[in-house]
């Protein structure tokens, strides 16, 4: 065959198959095409706001989208420990020292000093043994469940309903058998336990303050529990750790329960301004998970940089109450004008404060309108992290909000509620 001949052939072979791949494309891209119309019909697409908080003046941050500054109401910063002074001096120091970067995994070469120290003094926090640092709090819930399915032959996993989704995909990893209990029903939970005998490897995962509605698990009584039917106890601390406790120790340091808990899991990303996570227990319980979990050993570490401040803000918030008692001043002035309001607030006795709305679209609409009519950045939270007909705006309110900041939202809601 003429060569000439042949070179036609390979050129119209070759339009053929691209077309055919395009095709192929434009068919799969339908399918992301039809997920995002699907989100944006039920009120559930997530439109990420450009914001830029201001070093000093927090709650105040930039809308980037026009300039203007706005008011902060629900970051999870709840003591304003991102912006603290000490922080920020630590966080220069280690990065004029350290550089940037953690240089690798721990087990390769970012073991940094300002982590080693940073573990030290989360298990003087709890008053444990050991801690183990991660690069989340979500990570730490998921690395370390799964990790206990490879230690533990034949471990039964019982899981409060309302967890957090980083436990669920935990469990779910770790291929476990599982029983979910109604949400902090201990009678639920204690049927569920009765059904094992004593010698069944066990472990209860629950949680001290629920996120959405704020209110606390049932410690002493899943204490009482786990005793009874020779079970271990795991608790995620991380809404409580920072405003909790006479030095920041969350919940089960408040209610004399932390010695009673075999791991207790937090993270830096909330009361303590930064990120990361960790989990702290006995020592040979830390150790065996340091040694056999995939999401700590092949993730790149904290950087010195996060662990220097974050070190300065967990030795700060074990020293001093003023954060805590201005919060909790504030989180009770609050909630005494929004009920002056007729808001239907959902009850708890925790520093977390959520609305109902009840819709989908309208709790969007009231998120947009205090927004774009008076600087008032309040997310809305839809479906799939509350239930459906459950929608409402999650509000925080930390000790940098003041008594006019409180006016301004209260006057904006009474017009958009």
């Amino acid at each position: 065959m003429p060569y000439r001949l042949l070179s036609k052939l390979s050129f119209v072979s070759n339009i053929i198959f691209g077309i055919f791949v395009l095709k192929y494309f434009l068919y799969m891209l339908h399918y992301f095409q039809q997920s995002i119309e699907k989100l944006k019909s039920e009120n559930r697409y997530r439109d990420f706001l450009d914001i830029s908080r201001l070093c000093g003046k927090f709650p105040s941050a930039i809308n980037n989208r026009n300039g203007k500054e706005i008011v902060v109401w629900c970051s999870n910063d709840y003591l304003g420990m991102g912006q603290s002074k000490y922080a920020i001096e630590s966080a220069v120091k280690a990065l004029n020292e350290y550089g940037v970067g953690a240089g690798g995994t721990r087990n390769i070469s970012g073991n940094n000093h300002e982590v080693v120290k940073l573990e030290q003094e989360l298990a003087k926090l709890h008053d444990k043994e050991a801690a183990l640092t991660f690069v989340s709090g979500y990570t730490a819930n998921d690395a370390t469940i799964q990790t206990l399915a490879k230690i533990i032959p034949n471990l039964v996993v019982f899981s409060d309903s309302k967890n957090h989704a980083s436990i669920i995909t935990g469990i779910r990893n770790s291929k476990l058998e599982k029983h979910v209990f109604a949400h902090n029903d201990v009678e639920n939970l204690e049927d569920l336990l009765s059904k094992y005998p004593k010698e069944q490897p066990k472990i209860i995962i629950f949680e001290s303050v629920y996120s959405m509605d704020g209110d606390f698990g049932k410690i002493a009584e899943i204490v009482d529990l786990a005793k009874k039917y020779n079970a271990l106890t795991y608790i995620d601390e991380v809404h409580g750790v920072g405003i909790y406790g006479n030095r920041g120790g969350g919940l089960t340091q408040e209610l004399g329960f932390a010695d009673k808990i075999d791991i207790i899991q937090a993270t830096f990303a909330k009361s303590f301004g930064t990120i990361g996570g960790y989990i702290v227990a006995k020592a040979e319980i830390i150790d065996a998970i340091r040694g056999n979990a995939s999401g700590f050993i092949f993730s790149t570490a904290l950087p010195p940089v996060i662990a220097a401040a974050t070190l300065s803000n967990v030795r700060h918030l074990q020293n001093s109450q003023i954060e805590r008692q201005k919060m909790r001043q504030n989180v009770k002035k609050l909630k005494e004008e929004l009920k002056k309001i007729n808001a239907d607030i959902v009850p708890n006795n925790s520093h977390i404060v959520s609305v109902r709305i009840g819709d989908a679209a309208k709790a969007k609409k009231i998120s947009e309108r205090l927004l774009n009519e008076f600087d008032i950045y309040v997310q809305h939270i839809n479906y799939p992290t509350v239930a459906k007909g459950d929608e409402r705006l999650r509000i925080t309110i930390t000790p940098l909000h003041t008594d006019e900041m409180i006016q301004n939202l209260i006057e904006a809601l009474k017009i958009t509620l």
